[in-house]
């Protein structure tokens, strides 16, 4: 019964939703009312982000209202976090954007949707915990990239400027905005920097306050009152639908799969590095622990039924569920309570939304963009250390110019190269002498210094010290392989090397080859047992290798041979 219980029990551990867990502790009025005040605060600053994200992503406020219920409530609902509020991100709007102009309306609905079953497929795979072997400057980088190109986007509805096609790439973007410069728009410049201001502001002495949302209303009744020239959700999309679409799936043809699964990979991507990272954060303000594959199919699931009701990308937001978390929230309910704050306000208040001018909703995207720069980051970073500089370099202008995808993908790598270039620098082989005629001493560290006139010249010891892996393969393998003819023993310590990978004891088993054929004796000492485990797999085994527990464990045997 053990044998057969023990696995359902891990499947359940990392795959039970924490609504699950929640309930099973106890529940009652007081948790409901907590989840209900912080799922409304939450409700308020998602209503004009959403809107935003999604006029900036290519798609309609509409679509992006239907994103984070739809979206917001699922994640909530199947989430590996307590506190994780999902919903549209203002990291998706590049990717986003480049896939409507690619494919379409109908290719983003569909790569939502394959994104949803590759991220499903991820966290069955317990792919969810590789996330966080992704460098800190890597995530530095994309985010202010992200930023980056999240502000370039919102400067035509900031000034109000008329174009007749605006470019996708940065700098073509930007000399198309310098061209359209004499169709700036006063009314809607005045009215983006009144909605910064009032933001700010709002930050600055009134903190709980819904700022943005606060920002947006005025903005919208002044547009309302005064009638000004400016493009508004009405003139531009004629309002919102009051309702849900009905659910409906994409197209699925293989001709389609193949044309936008780039798309749908930049997606799962990304979409499980945000919501883990929103779930890291959750965790470090509560002291609670995410269940991270858990979360990866919740969100797979919460992008797939997105897709169904015409929505596009669903991810963990950072914002607001930090904003969950200072509010009150005690369990997903708050995050379930949000999307169904945000139905009530479509069902009631849709017609109002055709009076919110585009100019507010870029405010509000640029205020997004700047705190989305984690600026004290960058500055140790850049102070830290040239790998580091580098790496968060090349993340953040590859994002820009190129593309997020590259700009991870090159930022992993690069960091990768400099850990390993590290860890090589940290591994370290020293030779020792062997005293002759001497007692030896009874321990192994600290070693006492052994006299260069007293010493055997038929045996020599080696200590390696640090991770024996590929990368230092190379440089321990060229001292090790000075072998003198004149030695009948060569004693090599590992007991200060913690890890050992097959590069590492295909050059120990080399080094045993030339050995066997100069005829001197191999000697490892001190490996533990899951180094002893790699080297024996690689058929270094007795009789042709010899094992000792210490230096001094072999020398004596070496004496009596």
């Amino acid at each position: 019964m053990r044998a057969t219980s023990a696995p359902a029990a891990t499947f359940a551990e990392l795959y039970t939703p924490k609504i699950v867990t929640v309930l099973r502790e106890g529940y009652g009025l007081a948790q409901l009312r907590a989840d209900a005040v912080a799922g409304l605060t939450v409700a308020i600053v998602a209503l004009p982000l959403s809107m935003a994200i999604a006029i900036a992503s290519g798609a309609t406020p509409a679509q992006g209202l239907h994103t984070a219920i739809v979206g917001g409530f699922l994640v909530s609902l199947l989430s590996g976090s307590r506190f994780q509020i999902g919903g549209p991100a203002g990291a998706f709007i590049v990717l986003v954007a480049a896939t409507v102009a690619q494919h379409g309306m109908s290719g983003l609905i569909l790569a939502t949707f394959l994104s949803g079953l590759m991220l499903a497929a991820a966290g069955f795979l317990r792919l969810g915990s590789f996330v966080r072997f992704i460098p800190y400057p890597v995530t530095v980088g994309f985010t202010a990239g992200i930023a980056t190109v999240i502000f370039a986007s919102q400067i035509s509805e900031l000034f109000g400027l008329t174009l007749a096609d605006e470019p996708g790439d940065l700098l073509p973007k930007l000399a198309a905005l310098w061209e359209a410069r004499a169709t700036v728009t006063p009314a809607a410049f005045l009215l983006a920097l009144g909605t910064i201001a009032v933001i700010l502001g709002l930050k600055r002495f009134a903190p709980r306050a819904p700022g943005m949302l606060i920002a947006v209303a005025l903005a919208a009744g002044a547009v309302a009152a005064f009638g000004l020239p400016v493009a508004t959700i009405g003139t531009r999309y004629g309002g919102i639908p009051a309702l849900l679409p009905a659910p409906h799936l994409p197209d699925l043809s293989p001709a389609r799969i193949v044309a936008v699964l780039p798309a749908a990979l930049s997606f799962t991507m990304l979409g499980a590095i945000e919501s883990l990272l929103s779930a890291v954060v959750a965790d470090g303000m509560t002291g609670r622990r995410h269940r991270s594959n858990c979360e990866l199919v919740g969100q797979g699931v919460a992008n797939m039924g997105a897709a169904l009701f015409g929505g596009f990308c669903v991810t963990g937001t950072i914002a607001r569920t930090a904003t969950n978390v200072r509010s009150g929230g005690h369990s997903p309910i708050s995050g379930m309570l949000h999307a169904l704050f945000l139905l009530l306000f479509m069902l009631v208040a849709a017609p109002l939304a055709a009076w919110i001018p585009l100019a507010a909703l870029a405010a509000v995207l640029a205020v997004v963009a700047w705190n989305m720069v984690e600026k004290q980051a960058v500055a140790v970073l850049l102070r830290a250390g040239v790998g580091e500089a580098v790496v968060l370099s090349a993340t953040f202008l590859l994002t820009i110019f190129r593309s997020l995808t590259e700009g991870i993908v090159t930022g992993v790598a690069l960091g990768a190269l400099l850990f390993i270039n590290r860890m090589a620098q940290a591994t370290a082989v020293r030779e020792d002498r062997v005293p002759l005629g001497r007692d030896l001493p009874d321990t192994v560290d600290p070693r006492p210094p052994y006299e260069e006139g007293a010493a055997d010249p038929q045996v020599v010891v080696y200590r390696v010290s640090g991770a024996l892996f590929f990368g230092a393969s190379a440089t321990i393998g060229s001292v090790l392989d000075r072998i003198a003819d004149t030695h009948r023993a060569l004693v090599v310590d590992l007991s200060a090397v913690p890890f050992l990978d097959a590069t590492g004891a295909n050059m120990i088993e080399g080094l045993l080859r030339k050995a066997e054929r100069r005829g001197v004796a191999l000697w490892l000492t001190g490996a533990s047992q899951p180094v002893l485990r790699v080297l024996i797999a690689h058929g270094l085994k007795r009789p042709r290798i010899h094992y000792a527990a210490t230096i001094d464990a072999a020398l004596e045997r070496i004496r009596r041979a």
